[in-house]
């Protein structure tokens, strides 16, 4: 398998402490052509943006987690527009929602900061990448509010909260959560999104798919997920590869490397 775009990881993580570089030099040796970093808090925006200088591969969101919303410093909105109006290689905001999962979690702030980075994606037309966890209405709230570009991703909503997001023109992100026997939603959802509308991500160092779940994911591992969604979609895996591929690309504001 080639034409691999993850389309979410997460490689500024400390799960990739040890290895992070060994491991970013041998992925275009797996398939992987090109991988976005998604942020959560300002050190992954900083890292992410320096890791993308370096591998000319991967790409950078600048973003804040709805996990860390309640504790920003002040001028963390002044930080996200400035990685994203000076950084080249950054091409979404993100990311960003809400999560209810967790009663500590701040409703408030969460709101608050998503708002402000939807705000700041549409001052500055870029796409953003939407987290969202036990949170649909609110979630859905906000995007019809500012109807930005982007993608949900990680999607673990009905397939009627799907077609919602595609009505929106967003993507839709799967991980491999769809390989596991538990994912009955998602695979129903995965059914019913369009082709050209579909994304592959891994959410790295997490959500490692079927034979590998309970490892530390990367984003070589996205080819389970890619023959689990080729096999739902009933296409080639590779055509499904190179469909994903093309629209990340298009959604980033990428040209693609000849």
């Amino acid at each position: 398998m080639n034409n691999i775009f993850d389309s979410h990881s997460h490689y500024a993580d400390h799960a990739f402490d040890e290895d992070r570089y060994e491991l970013l030099d041998i992925l275009p040796e797996k398939g992987v052509r090109y991988a976005m970093l998604a942020s959560s808090d300002l050190r992954d925006t900083e890292e992410n943006a320096i890791l993308a200088e370096k591998y000319s591969y991967l790409y950078a969101a600048a973003g804040i987690h709805p996990e860390y919303a309640g504790d920003m410093p002040e001028n963390w909105l002044d930080v996200i527009r400035e990685k994203a109006v000076n950084c080249r290689r950054v091409k979404a905001i993100g990311e960003c929602g809400l999560d209810r999962h967790y009663e500590d979690y701040s409703a408030e702030a969460q709101e608050k900061v998503f708002t402000a980075q939807l705000e700041l994606a549409r001052e500055l037309d870029m796409p953003v990448i939407v987290h969202t966890r036990d949170a649909w209405e609110d979630t859905m709230r906000l995007l019809k509010k500012y109807r930005p570009r982007g993608v949900v991703h990680c999607f673990s909503g009905s397939a009627e909260i799907a077609a919602e997001v595609l009505k929106l023109g967003m993507y839709i992100g799967f991980t491999g959560v769809i390989t596991f026997s538990n994912a009955k939603k998602a695979v129903r959802a995965l059914e019913t999104v369009p082709a050209d509308r579909l994304l592959l991500e891994t959410d790295c160092p997490y959500m490692a798919p079927v034979p590998l779940r309970g490892k530390r994911c990367d984003s070589s591992m996205i080819r389970y997920t890619a023959e689990k969604a080729a096999e739902i979609k009933n296409i080639p895996v590779q055509e499904l590869l190179d469909i994903t591929c093309r629209n990340a690309l298009e959604l980033y504001g990428i040209e693609e490397e000849v």
